[in-house]
């Protein structure tokens, strides 16, 4: 190589590497929701079930930790509140990392039919057993729980504050219900959106952090974590001890009268909540970002 090409080459200014912080833009996560969507709608219906029972499972972990580590808090409740929607952030971890089937995740699939990449008939086929899924694994944890005996923590504290929970939900009116269900799914939603963003798993955890910790955090309604806080009531209502230490924290005597499964739970719980976390998803923010990213757009 001649002298001037040497010079040449050594008066080149290096190049700065270029770094990505983000791999993904709105819109190209809108795409990759509808392809999810079509995945999620494309699994056998046994693989859908197992899935979904694996996610009620996790929910109801993420549940029992949050009131295991707020249970004996006496003071600072707002800050109580959310370190216990940190600890439920565990369930939103355990089922965006390893893929399971929330009902309360998929309404974002009704991007992928509102699109028209699957029919109303695959969406709803996938409401329904993902739905039959995690109540099956709720309830499978509160067999779990149950026999575990850790209900009986502190002197039966911890079965206590899960009997005054699963008691004030019962106790809410339907609308007001509703408005909480539509809210705290447009909180899950918005965190498994988040998930599209990031590159790593480090990036969905935290991701899922703050709109999950939300959720928790101001007493919204998720239909899941029900499944399995109000049947583990209805179970501990019945035990002397725990209903002892329940009162004491009340402050006086309980009534527990709307504490049943029929009416209490299912009618005056399980459906608004339902109907809101169904609203939440599929309106608030599977039709917002259709509508701002995938629908035709027409310039004007």
């Amino acid at each position: 190589m001649s002298a001037e090409g040497n010079e040449g080459a050594n008066n080149q200014e290096p190049t700065a590497p270029v770094i990505e912080l983000d791999t993904y833009e709105p819109s190209e996560m809108a795409d990759q929701v509808g392809q999810v969507g079509i995945s999620k709608t494309n699994l056998g219906a046994l693989t859908m079930l197992g899935l979904s029972i694996l996610a009620g499972v996790f929910i109801a972990l993420g549940a029992q930790l949050s009131i295991l580590v707020t249970h004996t808090a006496t003071s600072n409740y707002s800050l109580n509140q959310l370190i216990g929607g940190v600890a439920f952030t565990l369930a939103m971890v355990l089922i965006v990392i390893t893929g399971a089937e929330l009902f309360t995740g998929n309404p974002l699939v009704a991007m992928s039919f509102m699109a028209r990449k699957i029919t109303g008939k695959d969406f709803v086929r996938n409401l329904i057993i993902v739905f039959i899924g995690n109540f099956i694994g709720a309830l499978t944890l509160v067999l779990w729980i149950y026999n575990s005996e850790q209900w009986m923590m502190n002197n039966y504290l911890l079965g206590a504050k899960i009997v005054l929970a699963a008691n004030n939900k019962v106790n809410v009116p339907f609308g007001v219900v509703f408005v909480r269900g539509m809210i705290g799914n447009a909180l899950i939603c918005l965190g498994v959106w988040l998930c599209y963003r990031g590159k790593s798993n480090i990036d969905k955890i935290l991701g899922l952090l703050l709109p999950t910790s939300c959720l928790i955090a101001c007493n919204f309604e998720h239909s899941v974590v029900n499944m399995w806080l109000i049947p583990m009531g209805l179970i501990l209502k019945g035990n002397h001890a725990v209903m002892a230490v329940a009162e004491d924290v009340h402050g006086g005597r309980l009534d527990i009268a709307n504490l049943t499964f029929f009416k209490g739970f299912l009618i005056d719980n399980l459906c608004p909540v339902v109907l809101g976390n169904l609203f939440g998803g599929i309106l608030l923010i599977a039709a917002a970002y259709w509508f701002a990213y995938v629908r035709p757009l027409k310039k004007y």
